[in-house]
């Protein structure tokens, strides 16, 4: 199941130029609900990462996401929003018709989430730096293997 789900448009060229401009990009999954096919899980997790080039630096396999520290969150899960935000946490909630009934920041695509991301930069640094010149998008800098 996690091995061909399809990726959201605009997720990779995103993530490419966010950690391009030195965002650490921490995915945080808790895929491993099912006993006894976690090396299935999580090797089909990266597996997928990868043929759809979505560059991170930590990847955590965990239920309570909220126990991971991180200066912002994105998620769509009702309960991880709701746990982020009762931590007082920042959480960029990534629409879905299953969690519109929830308040906060709120992005429809990964344009809206990049633009969200830099100003949560700005806030703490005082300014965001663009992509930097020369660096061109990162969709094509992972090479894989369509067959597999």
């Amino acid at each position: 199941m996690f091995r061909d789900m399809p990726v959201i448009d605009g997720a990779s060229e995103t993530l490419w130029r966010l950690s391009d401009q030195g965002i650490w990009i921490r995915i945080i999954s808790h895929r491993l609900y099912v006993n006894w096919g976690h090396a299935v899980a999580a090797g089909d997790t990266a597996d997928w990462l990868d043929r759809f080039s979505i560059p991170y630096r930590d990847l955590c396999f965990i239920g309570a996401k909220s126990a991971l520290h991180a200066d912002l969150y994105i998620d769509d899960g009702p309960h991880n929003i709701e746990a982020f935000q009762e931590d007082g946490r920042k959480v960029i909630i990534f629409d879905q018709p299953y969690n519109r009934h929830l308040d906060g920041i709120r992005a429809h695509n990964w344009e809206e989430v990049e633009h969200f991301v830099l100003e949560a930069v700005a806030a703490k640094l005082g300014m965001a730096e663009p992509q930097l010149p020369g660096v061109t998008d990162g969709k094509g800098r992972i090479s894989h293997n369509q067959n597999r």
